[in-house]
C-alpha cells in the first residue's frame, strides 16, 4: 500500500486542494485541473493525492530534467514503495530515414544507456508485480511496447523444493531473452556452475539471483552481490521476468514471422505491378534478413518495426504502451500530466511527425506498412484512456480548462509565504548596459541570475561581453544533453558561476532558490517565447527568492506583457494579505544540492570498470596510454591530460 513519508504537514490551500481533488476522483470525476503558482508546493500536494487515493499513479513530464527532478521527489516521498522511472533509454538516438530528393538512406544510429534500460524494465516488472507503483514518466510513456499479456507469460516462477529439469530451464532463460555467459557476469546474463545457477536479472541494479540445485529439486534461492558475491538475503519464491518488452513465446513469435512473409508477399506484388523493382528488392533483402534473425534468435535489429505482428494487433488498432501495463491488474489508476500546459501540446504533435517519416520509409521499400503501427498514441488515444486525469500547472491552458469544466483547483498560497516578484518595466534601449549593473548588485548579495534572450546568436554574444566584463556566466543552449543540462544548473547553486542565459529553456521546473533576478530581454516581442504562459512562468522562476524581482527590458506594454504582470501582481497582493493574516514573514526556499547527474554516471561507469576483470582494465590502461602519447605528439595537451587523468583513475581501483 502506498505509504508517504514526509516530516512536512499540508498548508490550508493545500490541503483544500487535496481535498477537493481527492473527492473529485472517488465521485468519478474523469479531469481535474490544480491550478498551482510557482512554489506553492504542487509536488507536495500531487504526492497527498497519491497517498490517499491509494492508486498506483503515472506521472509524465514533457522534460526528462523534469522527470529526474520528479523522479528524486518521490523517491523521498515514498520511500517504502516502488517509485520507478521510465523515460527514453537511448543516450543519443537517429531514427532511420528516407530523403528521396537526394536520394540518401540514413540507417538507424542509436547508443543505448544500459542503466535506463534497466529502469524501465523494472517499471513495467514492478507494476506487474506489485499495486504500490508510482512511476515518473517522459513522452516514452506514450510509444508502443509489446503486449504486456505476452510479458507475463513469459515469466519464470521458482519456488524452492519444486523440480526443475536444468535443460528445460536454461533453454526458457534464453527464450525470455536472457544469455549465458561464464566470464563476464552482466545484466540479463545466466551463469551455470553445477548445480547452481546465477541469474542477474535484466531490471536489477547491483543484486542477482542464485539457485541451488540438488538433482532437479530447488534446495535454495537468495540474492547476492554481483560485486563481491556476498549472500544478502533467502528466499521462498522468486519471479523472474523477460530481459526485454518485446519478447514473446514461441508460438506467438512462429505466427508473427508467418504474419510477415505474408506480407512482404503483398507487398512484393504491389512494387512489382507498380514497376518498382528497386523498392521491391531493397524490402525482400531487409526483411528476409529480418526473419532469419527472428526465426534463429528471437531478436532482430529493428524489432519494434514488427511490433504489430509479434503484438497480435490489427492494421491501425491502437499499440500497447506503459498504459497497458497499469490496466493489467483492472484497477484504477492515476495519470498526472505535470507542465501540463507544454506537455499535452507535446504529446499531441508527436503522432504526425513519427507518421511522416515512416511513410516514406515505407513508400521507398524500406519498411513494410506494418512498420506504421509501431507508433506513439494520437492524442485521442492517450486522452481518451480509461483513468483519472490530473493535470498540474501554474498556467493552464484552454484545453486542459476545457476538459476539467467546474473541476479547477487553485492553489496560490506559497506556504514560505514568497510573494510573486516585484516587477519592473525598463526601456530595452540600453538594456545590456542596464542589466550590467544590475548584475553586480545581485552578485554582491551573493545571489544568482537568469537571463532570457529572442536569439541563440544574442545569447551566445551576451555570455560573450559579459564575461569580458568579469561576469561569470553560461549559456544554456537546446544542443546539450540531460547530463550537461543538469551540470549547468548545479553549478549556478553552487556559484560556479552567477549568471545563467538562454532562450526558452529556463521556463518550467527549474527550482532554483539561489535566483533572485530575471532578466527578459526584448519583452515586447510578441510571439511564443513573449506570450502570457511564457512570462508568467519565466517571472515564477524568482518566486523562490525573498528578494526576487523581474525586469522587463521593452519599447511598450504588449497585451502579453500587460495580462502577466496584471495576474503576477493580483497573486502577490492575494500571499501579502495571507501572509499577514497568518502571521508569516516570507523566506527564500532551502533546498538542498542534489548529486548531479554526471557524478551519478561516473560512479555508475567506476561500479562497471570495478566488476570488470583485472586483465581487461590492465588492457584498457594500455590503450588510453597509446593514446594519450598520440595526442601529445600532436601537441593536444588537453586531451593527454585528461587521458592521463583517465589512467590514474583506474590504476586507484
Amino acid at each position: 500500500m502506498l505509504e508517504l513519508t514526509s516530516n512536512y504537514t499540508p498548508s490550508p490551500d493545500q490541503k483544500q486542494a487535496i481535498e477537493k481533488i481527492v473527492k473529485g476522483i472517488k465521485n468519478g470525476n474523469k479531469y481535474q485541473t490544480l491550478l498551482g503558482v510557482t512554489g506553492s508546493g504542487k509536488t507536495f500536494t500531487m504526492a497527498n493525492v497519491i497517498n490517499e487515493l491509494k492508486m498506483p499513479t503515472l506521472i509524465m513530464s514533457h522534460n526528462k530534467s523534469l522527470c529526474a527532478q520528479l523522479y528524486s521527489e518521490f523517491k523521498g516521498f515514498f520511500a517504502k514503495n516502488h517509485v520507478e522511472y521510465f523515460i527514453s533509454y537511448y543516450d543519443y538516438y537517429q531514427p532511420e530515414a528516407y530523403i528521396p530528393r537526394t536520394d540518401t538512406f540514413i540507417e538507424k544510429d542509436s547508443a543505448v544507456n544500459s542503466d535506463l534500460e534497466r529502469l524501465r524494465l523494472s517499471s513495467t516488472a514492478s507494476l506487474l508485480a506489485y499495486d504500490d507503483c508510482v512511476c515518473i514518466a517522459s513522452v516514452s510513456a506514450n510509444y508502443g511496447l509489446g503486449n504486456p499479456a505476452e510479458y507475463i507469460g513469459m515469466v519464470e516462477f521458482f519456488e524452492v523444493g519444486k523440480c526443475y529439469k536444468q535443460k528445460e530451464l536454461l533453454l526458457h532463460l534464453v527464450a525470455m531473452g536472457y544469455s549465458r555467459n561464464d566470464t563476464f557476469f552482466d545484466r540479463a546474463n545466466f551463469r551455470v556452475n553445477g548445480e547452481i545457477i546465477d541469474i542477474y536479472p535484466a531490471y536489477y541494479e547491483d543484486d542477482a539471483i542464485r539457485l541451488e540445485f540438488f538433482d532437479d529439486e530447488l534446495e535454495k534461492i537468495y540474492t547476492f552481490n554481483t560485486f563481491d558475491n556476498k549472500k544478502i538475503k533467502d528466499l521462498d519464491k522468486f519471479t523472474l521476468y523477460a530481459a526485454n518488452q518485446f519478447i514473446v513465446a514461441k508460438p506467438t513469435l512462429e505466427k508473427a514471422c508467418i504474419d510477415i512473409k505474408n506480407e512482404l508477399d503483398e507487398r512484393l506484388e504491389y512494387f512489382k505491378k507498380q514497376g518498382k523493382l528497386l523498392e521491391a528488392q531493397r524490402l525482400e533483402q531487409r526483411v528476409e534478413f529480418d526473419l532469419e534473425m527472428l526465426e534463429t534468435t528471437g531478436m532482430t535489429k529493428g524489432i519494434e518495426n514488427y511490433s504489430r505482428h509479434l503484438s497480435g494487433l490489427n492494421a491501425g488498432e491502437t499499440p500497447y504502451t506503459l498504459f497497458d501495463y497499469f490496466k493489467i491488474k483492472q484497477k484504477p489508476f492515476l495519470v498526472i500530466v505535470d507542465e501540463s500546459h507544454v506537455s499535452l501540446p507535446q504529446f499531441r504533435g508527436m503522432y504526425a511527425g513519427d507518421r511522416a517519416r515512416k511513410e516514406v520509409l515505407v513508400d521507398y521499400g524500406f519498411r513494410l506498412p506494418s512498420a506504421l503501427d509501431n507508433r506513439p498514441l494520437q492524442f485521442d488515444e492517450f486522452i481518451n484512456k480509461d483513468c483519472f486525469f490530473l493535470f498540474v500547472s501554474a498556467t493552464p491552458a484552454e484545453l486542459e480548462l476545457e476538459l476539467s469544466g467546474e473541476c479547477v483547483y487553485q492553489q496560490i498560497m506559497r506556504p514560505t509565504g514568497l510573494l510573486d516578484p516585484e516587477i519592473s518595466i525598463v526601456d530595452s534601449e540600453n538594456q545590456i548596459e542596464h542589466l550590467y549593473d544590475e548584475i553586480k548588485k545581485v552578485i554582491a548579495r551573493n545571489e544568482r541570475v537568469l537571463i532570457t534572450t529572442l536569439t541563440k546568436k544574442m545569447a551566445e554574444e551576451l555570455q560573450r561581453y559579459y564575461t569580458e566584463l568579469g561576469i561569470k556566466c553560461k549559456y544554456m543552449h537546446s544542443d546539450i544533453d540531460a547530463i550537461e543540462r543538469n551540470e549547468l544548473i548545479i553549478g549556478l547553486r553552487n556559484g560556479d558561476y552567477d549568471v545563467l542565459i538562454g532562450i526558452n529553456l529556463l521556463r518550467e521546473g527549474l527550482d532554483l532558490p539561489e535566483v533572485s533576478l530575471i532578466a527578459i530581454l526584448d519583452a515586447d516581442k510578441e510571439g511564443f517565447l513573449r506570450s502570457t504562459t511564457s512570462l508568467i512562468q519565466t517571472m515564477g522562476r524568482a518566486a523562490r527568492n525573498v528578494n526576487g524581482r523581474v525586469i522587463l527590458y521593452a519599447k511598450k506594454i504588449t497585451k502579453s506583457m500587460q495580462e502577466a504582470i496584471d495576474i503576477t501582481s493580483e497573486r502577490r497582493s492575494l500571499q501579502q494579505a495571507y501572509n499577514k493574516e497568518h502571521g508569516i514573514i516570507p523566506r527564500s526556499v532551502e533546498r538542498k544540492l542534489e548529486h548531479t547527474l554526471k557524478q551519478t554516471d561516473e560512479t555508475l561507469k567506476k561500479s562497471k570498470i570495478e566488476k570488470m576483470p583485472a586483465n581487461e582494465r590492465a588492457k584498457l590502461v594500455k590503450e588510453l596510454r597509446e593514446k594519450m602519447h598520440l595526442a601529445a605528439k600532436e601537441l593536444d595537451f588537453e586531451q593527454a591530460a585528461f587521458y592521463r587523468d583517465e589512467i590514474k583513475k583506474l590504476q586507484k581501483i
